[in-house]
């Protein structure tokens, strides 16, 4: 066997997900799964450390020790799950928390502890993906679509992989065997922040409060108009642009409109956003396969078959045999055996970079 495990906690805030997977024989068999809750103390300081404040460099240093811990929880109930030890395993792959990203400056930042996670769990870890690419001149992110054409292309077939985080992005996988993939824009993020503000709960739970309202077409069109809709791929964004700052300055410029129904229009954003880069970049596509927290959104997926029209087929990614919470960590783990096998993890056509890179860096166990 060949064992691997991922730890993906993304830009919903919500807590970290775990896989188990076996690569032996160029497979990537799950074996095990885990989820691990963030405590409400820490989603608030994670979200607080996303702009700058005061004290942040110790702020961080200390949510990465407590990030860290509750990665080494994720390991080890994910090894609970099967008669694994931690000595079995090659590496963990963790991607860490992205509090900054900022490409067009030349850094990125994923707040994490991974000399401590290697001490808590006794595996190897490899973190920092996104590093190297950038320093290539690349977006380091997305990374997933070299992930998603390994795992999900066919031959002869363009699918779409749409994954719906916190902010949304795709990987078309051509027929012709080629790969493109960027950030569409908001996923969840948004929607998240407003139902919070609102309701004071994490997410909006299959799309339902949005369902009680309706779409404000002036505010939709204002939002639509933000310009990173229009810039050319390669291209990534995250919480450093779609904000609740930025949403509230969207809101301002129109008449004030009834919470709900802005909830509506939010659904609708990442809905149009999503559909009109998918039409836009793989046109010829005939299945599009949707992963991330957005899979269980029944109101936005609805809008997106809508958007896509009755000629695209679109399913979860549970159609092509992985639950949609398990790619993104099945992704780190993916890119952690690239590592340790000193194979390229990136895709220049993608994120920009000036060619195929290594990404990782290992901290030993």
């Amino acid at each position: 066997m060949s064992l691997y495990i991922g730890l993906m906690s993304g830009t919903s805030l919500d807590g970290v997900d775990g896989v188990l997977v076996d690569f032996w024989g160029g497979a990537a068999r799950t074996m095990a799964a885990a989820y691990t809750p963030f405590p409400d103390d820490l989603r608030a300081e994670l979200m607080a450390l996303q702009s700058a404040g005061d004290n942040e460099l110790e702020r961080e240093a200390l949510a990465a020790n407590r990030l860290a811990g509750l990665y080494a929880q994720c390991v080890a109930a994910t090894l609970a799950q099967t008669e694994m030890k931690a000595a079995d395993v090659r590496a963990v792959g963790v991607h860490g928390q992205t509090i900054r990203h900022r490409p067009e400056l030349g850094f990125t930042r994923q707040t994490n502890n991974p000399a401590l996670l290697a001490e808590l769990c006794g595996i190897d870890v490899v973190a920092d993906f996104r590093s190297r690419d950038v320093a290539a001149g690349g977006q380091g992110a997305p990374l997933v679509p070299a992930f998603h054409r390994d795992l999900f292309g066919q031959e002869g077939r363009t699918r779409v992989v749409a994954n719906i985080g916190g902010i949304a992005n795709i990987s078309a996988l051509h027929a012709d065997g080629t790969t493109t993939g960027f950030d569409t824009g908001p996923g969840n993020v948004l929607m998240d922040a407003w139902i919070g503000r609102h309701q004071g709960r994490p997410y909006d739970a299959d799309g339902a409060w949005a369902a009680t309202g309706a779409v404000i077409p002036a505010l939709l069109a204002s939002l639509l108009a933000e310009p990173y809709f229009a810039l050319p791929a390669p291209k990534s964004t995250g919480r450093d642009l779609f904000h609740p700052a930025w949403l509230d300055a969207q809101l301002a410029r129109l008449p004030a409109a009834a919470p709900r129904d802005v909830q509506a229009t939010l659904t609708e954003l990442t809905a149009v956003s999503l559909a009109r880069a998918i039409k836009q970049h793989a046109p010829r596509a005939d299945a599009v396969y949707v992963c991330g927290g957005g899979a269980c959104n029944g109101v936005l997926m609805r809008a997106l078959a809508r958007e896509l029209g009755d000629a695209v087929k679109l399913e979860t990614t549970d159609a092509l045999g992985v639950a949609p919470n398990r790619v993104e960590a099945l992704a780190f783990a993916w890119l952690a055996f690239r590592f340790n096998e000193r194979l390229a993890g990136n895709l220049p056509a993608v994120t920009g970079a000036k060619g195929e890179r290594v990404l990782g860096a290992l901290y030993p166990r």
